[in-house]
This record gives structure tokens, C-alpha cells and sequence, in this order.
């Protein structure tokens, strides 16, 4: 009885899908990293050791600018993969809901004409 209660249980959990995690690029280690699509460990290596010389990104413009490989573009996708600067998406990535579905994307400030 137990045995099929827990794989009913097991079968539910891997239906619903992985539970999707945000990951700070301040406070993960390399297997965190790791674990955000598009980065690998040549990119996660590049990112502690960045961190380790400069100190914590303060946003994500600072992350761009001192992470060789990381543009607009990658950041936008790595934000939407799940990655965060001190606990903030990349304005205007598509926030991603517990079941890793893309929603719409955040809006952005609005420019003075």
C-alpha cells in the first residue's frame, strides 16, 4: 500500500513539472550557475571570477559590463532562464511561472519623448 502511494506521489510531482528556481548571480555557486540554461562552466567560472575581483554585481548593466559574453541580448535570455541580480529580473524578460512556462513580458519604462 505504501509502495503505491508513493509512487502515485513520485508520478504527480514529475507530471507537474520542476518547481522553477530563480538563481542570484551573487549568491550561487558554480553549480547553480550551472544550472541556468545558457550558462556552462567556462561562462560560470567567468562569473566568479569577475565576482571575486569586483565584489557583488550591483545591477544588471554592471553584470553586462564586467561578464565578457554577457550583452543585452544573452542577459535577456539568461534572465529569463531564471537567472537574477540581487534578486531582479532583467527589465522586460518574460517572467517564467512555477511550471517554467513564459508569461508576458515585464513592462518596461515608458521613454521621454
Amino acid at each position: 500500500m505504501l509502495k503505491k502511494l508513493l509512487l502515485a506521489v513520485s508520478t504527480m510531482a514529475m507530471a507537474m513539472g520542476v518547481a522553477f528556481a530563480q538563481v542570484d548571480v551573487n549568491k550561487a555557486d558554480a553549480a547553480a550557475l550551472d544550472s541556468v540554461r545558457g550558462i556552462g562552466p567556462a561562462k560560470s567560472k567567468l562569473i566568479l571570477d569577475e565576482r571575486g575581483k569586483g565584489g557583488e554585481f550591483k545591477d544588471w548593466a554592471d553584470f553586462e559590463r564586467r561578464v565578457k559574453g554577457i550583452g543585452d541580448k544573452n542577459a535577456m535570455k539568461l534572465s529569463e532562464a531564471g537567472l537574477v541580480v540581487n534578486g531582479k529580473s532583467k527589465d522586460g524578460a518574460a517572467a517564467k511561472t512555477m511550471e517554467g512556462k513564459q508569461t508576458a513580458k515585464a513592462p518596461t519604462a515608458a521613454k521621454n519623448k
